[in-house]
């Protein structure tokens, strides 16, 4: 009997022996999955539908089908949208750490960025974000540009002095150019003191006006029209969720209204030097990617940012306005656009 017990005991033991050699090993992560079956569960948190946050998103998801994560094939995604409530991001980051499956979250812009590193900073889950200005103001980042915790991403800062010097191209006689931006935003406050800082430099006059929410945009519009020659359009979430109403009362004005990106010009802004946002979500999905392959942690990846930025024209707002875009411009544009696209 003892014989045979022995003998049980030993089978076992090689079982298990044998187990092991198969086995990937004892000093890989318990968060690094086996790449040949490798499933993600990631949420995306989106402040705010409009095109360059929408662009981000279609980016983010290209840069990890380029890695190889896919939606449909190794990769399970939540998207949320936060209609540019802070309280509705907070609550879309909170739902998203409960969730024990999640792997990583994309928050695309400032709000949702600070959301959820705020939520998910003691749940072990990595948050890469987009579209956020500075993300050392925003404090997502530390002075020296690397991050404070489990978190990193793409900066969408916007080329503030090319757009000045657009601006004085197209408008040799323009004085005062006026910004409406949201002030509990930090990006918006951010952009606000470069162009404050650089305006003077090219004969400019800034001319601004805080909001708190969409509410406020139609009476702000109307009062700031009122000083300006022009107004310059940044990358603020409430103002651009309302960039209809903003064009409509400056066109009623002949004041020609400048964006911050290729979407902005498409609906009927006249100009802008600016960024791809396509790109900079590839760019943002291609660091999610190594975090998720466990070839780097959040934590270690200082965060990144597109360097260029491209000229978009919209020609048929420059007939409507009566101006004349210098054929200087028109050369070096990347697009120039004959028609103007109904927003979204």
């Amino acid at each position: 009997m003892r014989k045979r017990v022995l003998a049980g005991i030993l089978s076992l033991a090689m079982l298990a022996g044998l187990a092991g050699c198969g086995s990937s090993g004892g000093n890989e992560s318990s968060s690094t999955k086996s790449q040949a079956e490798a499933n993600y569960t990631i949420g995306i948190s989106q402040f705010a539908e409009h095109g360059s946050l929408d662009n981000c998103r279609e980016g983010f998801l290209e840069g990890l089908k380029e890695a190889g994560i896919e939606e449909g094939k190794n990769l399970t995604v939540e998207e949320k949208n936060a209609d540019a409530d802070p309280g509705t991001a907070a609550q879309i980051a909170q739902n998203f750490v409960s969730n024990k499956d999640m792997d990583l979250i994309c928050a695309i812009a400032t709000p949702a960025a600070q959301s959820a590193y705020n939520a998910a900073m003691d749940k072990d889950i990595p948050v890469v974000y987009t579209a956020v200005t500075n993300p050392v103001t925003a404090e997502l980042a530390g002075e020296d540009n690397k991050p404070v915790g489990n978190v990193t991403g793409t900066s969408d800062v916007l080329p503030v002095e090319a757009q000045l010097k657009m601006i004085r191209e197209i408008l040799p006689d323009a004085k005062t150019i006026g910004i409406l931006y949201t002030t509990s935003e930090a990006n918006s406050v951010y952009t606000i003191e470069q162009y404050e800082k650089l305006a003077g430099d090219y004969g400019f006059k800034i001319e601004k006006k805080g909001i708190n929410n969409t509410g406020d945009i139609s009476l702000a519009t109307e009062n700031l029209l009122g000083k300006v020659d022009c107004m310059t359009n940044l990358t603020d979430n409430t103002v651009v969720s309302s960039l209809a109403t903003i064009l409509d009362k400056a066109n009623e004005k002949k004041i020609p209204v400048f964006g911050s990106e290729i979407e902005q010009v498409k609906i009927g802004c006249l100009a802008a030097e600016g960024i791809d946002y396509i790109k900079l979500g590839k760019q943002t999905g291609q660091m999610a990617a190594k975090i998720l392959k466990g070839e780097a942690k959040a934590e270690d990846m200082a965060f990144e940012a597109i360097e260029e930025n491209s000229l978009y024209v919209n020609e048929k707002v420059a007939q409507n306005l009566g101006i004349t875009v210098p054929d200087t411009m028109k050369d070096r544009a990347v697009e120039s656009f004959t028609e103007i696209s109904e927003s979204e």
